[in-house]
């Protein structure tokens, strides 16, 4: 089962998109501009979230105008500045300054206006304790910005420390059996601070089948299917921007049963301070 890749996206100015996508729902796009430089595009059947990474740019989406979006300088300096671009409408991006912007994206039929999502809306917090302890932001989630419209995506981001475990437990989204688990396709976009550092995903399915991945700055990880779990090597942070979508827009994931113990220690830990 060689369908899932993980591509390093081109580090060059423009627009970059996947060379290989194995998820039939979920796709990306990394928008890089210059301060000065624009970009025109058409969103189509899909809808996209936007998700300021570093710097500032005006959008103009289905001829409404938003200026001077985005304020953190990398994706390690806060909360950031995101705009839901619905289907069907056209689409430009001006860079105030150098600008880097993921454009992840889903198939969508709903129809709803285009809308910023400012810093204070990001819904922050810790999840795990101990050494898979980690932070996260919430952008667009069912659970987070229910007021919020959209068709399928759910996005956020997750920090991991120095060492760190995330998404661990490991778990997966491969059928709709809520509330335990919902069916989702899963992207991550990685980012490492310092840059030259790197972590390790793993990512296996209950028939046998496992992958164990390098992770460096730009990497891409495509989940169609999988438990998952990532780690950061000692002395680096690892970012990634994660979003999945489905049939539907609840969420819902189902913990390796073998280390689900695991999980249920938070409490503790969190209670000794870990």
């Amino acid at each position: 089962m060689d369908y899932r890749y993980h591509c390093i996206i081109p580090a060059a100015d423009g627009r970059n998109t996947l060379p290989v996508n194995p998820c039939r729902l979920l796709d990306f796009t990394l928008l890089r501009l210059s301060a000065g430089e624009s970009w025109t595009g058409e969103s189509g059947d899909r809808e996209i979230l936007a998700v300021i990474l570093g710097g500032t740019a005006s959008f103009t989406v289905a001829g409404r105008h938003f200026p001077q979006v985005g304020e953190r300088p990398d994706v390690f300096s806060g909360k950031p500045h995101s705009v839901y671009i619905p289907a069907g409408s056209s689409v430009r991006v001006e860079a105030l300054t150098a600008v880097e912007i993921a454009l992840p994206s889903a198939p969508s039929e709903l129809a709803t206006d285009p809308y910023v999502i400012a810093p204070e809306q990001v819904v922050g917090g810790r999840w795990g304790a101990a050494n898979f302890g980690r932070t996260y932001h919430q952008i667009l989630t069912e659970i987070s910005q229910p007021d919020l419209p959209a068709r399928r995506l759910i996005v956020g981001e997750t920090y991991t420390p120095s060492g760190n475990w995330s998404t661990y437990p490991p778990h997966r989204h491969k059928v709709d059996d809520l509330p335990a688990e919902a069916a989702h396709e899963e992207m991550y976009y990685y980012r490492v601070n310092p840059a030259n550092g790197f972590g390790i995903s793993r990512v296996y399915t209950d028939d046998g089948y496992e992958e164990n991945v390098t992770i460096r700055d730009h990497v891409m990880q495509m989940m169609p299917e999988g438990y998952h779990t990532v780690v950061s090597a000692p002395g680096y942070t690892t970012y990634f921007l994660w979003f999945l979508a489905g049939t539907q827009r609840t969420q819902g994931a189902r913990e390796d049963a073998d280390l689900a113990w695991v999980g249920q220690t938070v409490p503790t830990l969190r209670g000794l301070g870990l």
